[in-house]
């Protein structure tokens, strides 16, 4: 856990102490922290899940669900999931989302498609400074090799894919003389 706060769900739904875990794949909400903060009663069958007003026991919201999970999906788009919009710092939308700039953090906070606590363009972030290094030139050199084999360059590396054959390390060697890999 990183980070706590509140969150806005699609509709009016709210959630009062969400804890932040940007390791977790799923979107989980706690049934009974829902219900409290919403004033409403959830009911599970087979085939979704129905929110329904505490009060009046009127339906707010059917929920279809397929699959291990039940999913809270608005009426509006039923082809997606809903999604927990837990405030969280922009640094952590900004590992989250694949590290994009400053400005398209500002425009999807705007647009209310994440919820920042904070936006600083001033943070450095390593991942990001890395991405930009660039390797510094090699320096000339005048020594030749005179015949094949009398100097050989050699790189080892490893693929994150695996070959056709299995393989993923790879050996790339260079004659300095004839220039066959």
């Amino acid at each position: 856990m990183t980070a706590t706060g509140d969150a806005v769900l699609p509709g009016t739904f709210r959630l009062n102490n969400v804890l932040v875990a940007p390791n977790i794949i799923k979107n989980l909400i706690s049934v009974r922290q829902f219900t409290t903060d919403n004033n409403c009663s959830v009911e599970f069958d087979p085939f979704g899940l129905s929110v329904k007003d505490l009060h009046s026991r009127n339906e707010i919201i059917r929920c279809n669900s397929s699959g291990p999970l039940y999913s809270l999906m608005p009426p509006a788009a039923s082809s997606s999931s809903c999604a927990l919009i837990a405030a969280a710092p922009a640094a952590v939308w900004h590992r989250r989302l694949g590290h994009p700039g400053h400005e398209a953090l500002f425009k999807l906070s705007s647009v209310s498609a994440i919820s920042c606590t904070h936006h600083s363009s001033d943070q450095l972030c390593h991942a990001c400074q890395l991405g930009r290094h660039i390797r510094l030139p090699f320096a000339n050199s005048s020594s030749r090799a005179l015949k094949n084999f009398d100097l050989i360059h050699c790189e080892l590396w490893t693929s994150p894919i695996k070959s056709v054959s299995g393989y993923k390390y790879y050996l790339v060697i260079l004659d300095d003389h004839s220039h066959f890999l």
